[in-house]
């Protein structure tokens, strides 16, 4: 039985027997002027009144709870925290000024105490949102003004990056340290490719899922999963864009097109494709090395063979070495969009 069933037949107890109390009130006046008895009248009122509760039940149950919940993930949880810590302390205010204002002539005496927790709780609340920055800082908690966010060294994990799956290697290696987030909307964008009907891209979700749970059972590596949402925003990117803004904190992304918009809006950004062709192996023209041709290349003649970290080099004239490992002297290496390319030629002592 789900929860809403259960709220709702609970509220529709609850209206039963107000109406069964409502009944018994006003059965014996009905039952003066009326002829039949006021048993029925009163079993009349409770079947309506608990009629009118089950009617009304979800929208005192299930629709402000959703309400609740869907603005609870869009609140940051930095605002959150702070929310209600200054609410306890406008709280511990009030109950302080109780005595006092309770002793108050009137009817002065019996709500003031009331409205003072109303009021302090909201002004408290509503001061450490507002100036939860220096107030951090004044405690120690925030170093030259950077947030909370920014202090842990938290980014924020995209769909590719995830699907990419080298991002846990790169965490173990300890290039990434600190807490990585992954949006709940990122997950639920997991659920819908991994359940795609088209085999690749089912295949690519299910990848960046088994991904993401073997990150979270290494201690290790530290994931959390967080809960806010931006309900006027319907991309996913600028979800991820608005999140990285609220935490103050970086994007972890191989998209090119989340890289260039993150840019734009002032949001750092860590490309991953940045960072495998910063680590390539650094090869100059004039070197000599030993490369296994395994294919032809698109042009007569050539031969394509590749190094251990996946860079490709073209050999001319090596179509004939397929399946042989010749010495070949670099020529030119050309960086491009899409990474590097290296082109070389047979040396000549390994020259048919």
């Amino acid at each position: 039985m789900s929860v809403h069933i259960i709220l709702r037949l609970l509220v529709t107890l609850f209206f039963a027997l107000v109406g069964w109390g409502l009944g018994k009130t006003l059965s014996p006046w009905i039952a003066v002027r009326l002829p039949t008895g006021g048993a029925y009248y009163r079993g009349a009122i409770t079947m309506t009144v608990a009629f009118i509760g089950l009617i009304i039940a979800p929208y005192i149950t299930v629709v402000p709870y959703g309400g609740l919940r869907r603005r609870l993930r869009q609140v940051a949880a930095r605002d959150l925290v702070m929310g209600i810590a200054g609410c306890l302390v406008g709280l511990i205010i009030a109950a302080l000024l109780a005595l006092p204002l309770s002793m108050l002539p009137g009817i002065w005496g019996q709500i003031s105490p009331f409205l003072a927790a109303l009021l302090l709780g909201y002004v408290g609340a509503m001061t450490l949102i507002m100036r939860d920055t220096d107030i951090l800082n004044m405690l120690g908690l925030v170093v030259g003004g950077d947030s909370v966010a920014r202090r842990r060294d938290v980014v924020v994990l995209d769909t590719s990056v995830i699907i990419d799956g080298r991002i846990a290697d790169i965490c173990r290696a300890g290039f990434i340290r600190g807490t990585m987030i992954v949006p709940r909307f990122v997950l639920d964008e997991l659920h819908h490719i991994a359940d795609s009907p088209d085999v690749l891209r089912r295949n690519r979700g299910r990848r960046g899922l088994d991904v993401l749970n073997a990150m979270r059972k290494e201690e290790n590596l530290p994931l959390e999963i967080s809960e806010i949402d931006f309900s006027d925003i319907r991309e996913v990117d600028g979800k991820l864009i608005k999140l990285a803004q609220e935490f103050d904190c970086p994007v972890l992304t191989n998209d090119y097109n989340l890289n260039q918009v993150a840019e734009l809006q002032g949001v750092p950004v860590l490309n991953i494709n940045e960072l495998a062709n910063a680590v390539k192996v650094v090869v100059l023209p004039g070197e000599s090395l030993s490369l296994e041709i395994i294919q032809e290349g698109k042009e007569a003649g050539q031969g394509v063979g590749y190094l251990d970290d996946g860079t490709m080099v073209v050999v001319e004239d090596g179509r004939r070495y397929i399946n042989d490992a010749p010495d070949v002297v670099v020529t030119r290496v050309l960086q491009t969009a899409a990474g590097r390319m290296i082109f070389a030629q047979i040396q000549g002592n390994h020259r048919r």
